[in-house]
């Protein structure tokens, strides 16, 4: 008789973690203020586990999020209003580099913004970084981008 209760108050015990692991999971997404991008700080924890994968396993589940981004950022740009370093198409790097320094300023999770002053993403708010046209370039090939060559 003890032994059955030690286990129901140890099954009831593993449920009630597991359902608080769920809600405290769902709560982290909604926390953006910008209601943009909330998934990305599981996407980062993601991608750590899939260290220890195959390198092409690897590359294929990263592309699968870019993918999911990409269309996430497609259907909210339905909604908001255009922004002129929001890229679409090829993407000329060397005309967007108005002041031919050699570098531009990309958002590191939406590829194709990029302009060549320093700003935040319209997209999902975070701060642009300054890289040099090659990185531009190797970040948009990465995250199957077009580049005007």
């Amino acid at each position: 008789m003890l032994k059955q209760l030690l286990i129901t108050i140890a099954l009831v015990s593993l449920f009630s973690v597991f359902v608080l692991a769920q809600e405290k999971t769902e709560a982290d997404k909604k926390e953006c203020s910008k209601g943009c991008c909330s998934e990305h700080k599981s996407h980062s924890t993601m991608q750590m586990s899939y260290m220890d994968a195959d390198s092409t396993h690897k590359h294929q589940e990263m592309k699968s999020e870019n993918k999911m981004h990409n269309m996430h950022h497609e259907m909210k740009s339905d909604s908001t209003k255009k922004s002129p370093i929001i890229r679409e198409g090829a993407i000329d790097l060397k005309a967007i580099d108005e002041n031919k320094d050699g570098k531009v300023y990309q958002d590191q999770m939406c590829w194709n913004v990029i302009s060549d002053k320093p700003g935040e993403c319209p997209q999902c708010g975070m701060i642009l970084k300054e890289v040099s046209l090659d990185k531009a370039k190797e970040n948009l090939i990465k995250h199957d981008f077009k580049v005007k060559e």
